[in-house]
């Protein structure tokens, strides 16, 4: 699974293709970490897996016995051949699972030469925005008073993130603000391999002292008319995005797996501006 979905949270299924982004699984794990089995005997749970598998399309068997999403079975794609969806959103707070609300939000796909604005919209959060935030962002109530409502737009937002890989800058954030919204809105959850730029760009340029959008794109020399609305943002993170994956490239990454690993990686160190969440939203 190497591109966005949603799916029904409560099936037992997609929970273990939730836990299968981390790696291969084995039947042992699949008893006891998806249908509450620890302790089985082997044999059945080998079995049971077989039943939850088998039929499945995104699941393969690997030659070791452990199961495991279908582009881990076959091998992680050629960077170039990802398409990215690259996300901001503008939010009314920073508590994604609390009261805090989705005002602002725009995806741009980057796909080998391809940057595009493909969606963006303002979001009626029906709770009211903060006044700092209001200055911040300059979305104000009565902006968003006429606008949809997520629930209204939820399927288009997920029209624009379907298949690809999903980008954002300090992507915890963003994820978790969209992840709950749709999770409200359809009682969906979300699967996708995530790539963010605060963390690609931690590894990439050590020597500087903030990764946050604003040192970027200055260090890279770029524009941003409209800081803090969705639209502006997500295109300037777009070139940035670009611009890192040129790195990654003379790094040598080759393939989606290789940048997974870089962001993963903890080498280069957190300069105090590197990631949004501990200021304010967007």
């Amino acid at each position: 699974m190497i591109g966005l979905a949603s799916f029904p949270e409560s099936t037992l299924v997609e929970r273990a293709l939730a836990l299968m982004l981390q790696g291969p699984l084995d039947a042992d794990r699949i008893a006891a970490e998806v249908l509450g089995l620890a302790g089985a005997p082997r044999a059945v749970a080998e079995r049971l897996a077989v039943a939850l598998f088998s039929a499945d399309p995104r699941v393969r068997q690997l030659e070791d016995g452990r199961w495991a999403l279908v582009a881990e079975a076959h091998g992680s794609p050629l960077i170039e051949e990802c398409g990215f969806a690259v996300v901001d959103v503008e939010t009314t707070g920073m508590r994604a699972s609390g009261p805090d609300r989705i005002t602002d939000i725009a995806v741009v796909v980057v796909h080998g030469n391809r940057r595009e604005l493909v969606y963006e919209t303002l979001v009626n959060p029906g709770v009211p925005i903060p006044l700092r935030i209001q200055g911040l962002t300059g979305i104000t109530d009565r902006m968003v008073a006429a606008a949809p409502t997520f629930e209204q737009v939820v399927d288009e937002v997920l029209a624009a993130l379907a298949g690809r890989v999903f980008v954002a800058h300090n992507a915890r954030f963003d994820w978790g603000f969209v992840s709950a919204e749709i999770r409200r809105s359809r009682s969906h959850g979300l699967i996708a391999t995530q790539v963010c730029t605060v963390r690609l760009a931690r590894r990439l340029l050590p020597q500087l002292e903030s990764r946050s959008l604003d040192s970027l794109s200055h260090f890279f020399g770029l524009e941003n008319p409209a800081r803090h609305r969705a639209a502006g943002d997500a295109l300037v993170t777009a070139v940035v995005l670009e611009r890192l994956l040129q790195l990654a490239r003379e790094a040598g990454a080759r393939t989606l797996a290789d940048l997974e690993g870089m962001t993963r990686s903890r080498k280069g160190r957190q300069g105090p501006g590197d990631g949004a969440a501990t200021a304010l939203p967007g």
